[in-house]
């Protein structure tokens, strides 16, 4: 059985900040390229972060210098820290699991809203 199971969203003023994880099971957490996708109504999933087995990371435009995406393999989770959040940033947040030659795994999303 596989599971990716997020947590942290919620309310949040603009400025402020939420730390989201994704706590993954029923794989080689290692072996897996780890991201944060989010999508907010009417709009497509975009990636927000990614960060692979040896911890090379990449962001998406929006989120550089205000986003770090880690991981903890010996708990195999994946965190977003999301500072200086903007009403932009209002979407639901997923966490994805993917290696080469296999399907990826999502998880079931955590809202975030940034409103004041």
């Amino acid at each position: 059985q596989v599971q990716l199971v997020e947590s942290g969203g919620g309310l949040v003023q603009p400025g402020g900040s939420l730390r989201l994880s994704c706590a993954a099971s029923g794989i080689s957490f290692r072996l897996y390229t780890m991201g944060w996708y989010r999508q907010a109504p009417g709009m497509q999933r975009e990636l927000v972060a990614a960060i692979t087995g040896d911890s090379s990371t990449n962001y998406a435009d929006s989120a550089k210098g205000r986003f770090t995406i880690s991981r903890d393999d010996a708990k195999n989770t994946v965190y977003l820290q999301m500072n200086t959040l903007k009403t932009e940033d209002t979407a639901v947040y997923y966490c994805n699991a993917r290696k080469p030659r296999w399907v990826p795994y999502w998880g079931q999303g955590t809202q975030v809203v940034v409103s004041s």
